[in-house]
């Protein structure tokens, strides 16, 4: 090799931007990216999902450990065991510890709205009860969730309030009780109303006004999720777009809670084969989901003002609850990681739309 000329300068290499290769590195500065996590992945069972978890996300949702048919199974008994590994698992890793969900219709034991004799309890018992729950689940986190989904689903398709045991036995009221319990057990946390389908137009004006009427009352709503559970076909880019819109124009903030995309046929199409994917999603299927998703993010990008998290409901596809609904025993495709926890053509597509 020939000797090199002191004090010459030496070629230096094309400098290339480099692609962030973690969710949580790709848009800092924008919004939080987060995943709904299962018993398995923050007690450390799941040690692979426990890892994708810490190194690509930076908020955290429990699927079920906080719900009240989980955290509160009896009347008096209170058991925060596996609650308190996630919040801890939450706080190892530096992450947005979300609460779900402390209101809904669904995963509530009946004694909650029952008597000793089966029958629907009177409003103050029932008000007692739901204060006594929100205080103890939300006092015990205090300070460490830091924003609550505190009611779920609370709207019929046509935006009219769903009949429900706490409607029926409360009043139209129960919300507007339900956020200001949790306000007083926690002044700090953020509270939010959570559903699913409001970027239909009917379901979205109920939501509208509901969040209205609550501000008139001052009652604390700092935010609005959209669960984003989504198919292939739906919502439009249009209706994402509309709905964020909407609800950002009311000064909350938005956030997309329960991120998914359906791949499979529903089961009224009686005539398609419902688990058309057992050995693989199709190369097309793959590039349709990925554009599907870049389309979805390029939305939510041109919204980071007004969207705080983006939350995908499950790490990867084998842990999906779209593998059992709403036909047990499918094999879906709607997350980012496959089934080997290994990043698909989707999880790059949305990365690429950072760089646009």
């Amino acid at each position: 090799m020939g000797a090199v000329a002191i004090g010459c300068a030496q070629p230096q290499p094309p400098q290339v931007a480099l692609t962030p290769r973690t969710l949580r590195a790709a848009f800092e500065g924008r919004f939080l990216v987060g995943a709904a996590l299962n018993a398995a992945q923050f007690s450390g069972r799941d040690t692979l999902g426990a890892a994708l978890v810490s190194a690509q996300f930076n908020a955290i949702t429990p699927e079920n450990v906080l719900k009240w048919t989980s955290v509160h199974p009896r009347p008096g008994v209170y058991d925060f065991t596996v609650a308190d590994q996630y919040v801890a698992f939450g706080e190892r890793y530096g992450m947005f510890i979300v609460g779900h969900t402390l209101v809904w219709h669904q995963q509530t034991p009946s004694w909650v709205f029952q008597d000793a004799n089966g029958q629907p309890v009177t409003r103050d018992t029932l008000l007692a009860r739901l204060r006594d729950h929100i205080q103890t689940v939300v006092g015990r986190f205090r300070g460490r969730i830091r924003g609550w989904d505190v009611v779920n689903e609370a709207l019929n398709e046509d935006g009219t309030l769903r009949p429900t045991p706490w409607l029926t036995s409360i009043g139209e009221d129960y919300l507007a009780k339900a956020f200001r319990f949790a306000h007083e057990a926690d002044p700090d946390a953020e509270l939010y109303y959570n559903d699913y389908g409001l970027e239909n137009a009917p379901k979205r004006r109920g939501a509208l006004e509901l969040v209205l009427r609550l501000q008139a009352q001052g009652v604390p709503v700092a935010g609005v999720g959209l669960q984003g559970h989504n198919r292939m076909d739906w919502p439009t880019p249009a209706q994402q777009d509309t709905t964020i819109a909407a609800f950002a124009a009311l000064g909350v903030r938005v956030m997309i809670t329960e991120l998914d995309i359906d791949v499979l046929p529903r089961p009224r199409e009686s005539a398609a084969d419902l688990n058309p994917y057992r050995g693989g999603l199709p190369d097309s299927v793959q590039r349709a989901l990925a554009q599907r998703y870049a389309d979805l993010f390029t939305v939510y990008l041109r919204h980071a003002g007004d969207i705080s998290r983006v939350t995908f409901w499950g790490v990867a596809d084998g842990d999906s609850w779209l593998n059992n609904w709403p036909v047990p025993g499918r094999t879906n495709y709607p997350l980012l990681f496959d089934r080997q926890r290994r990043p698909k053509p989707a999880f790059d597509a949305v990365i690429g739309v950072t760089r646009r």
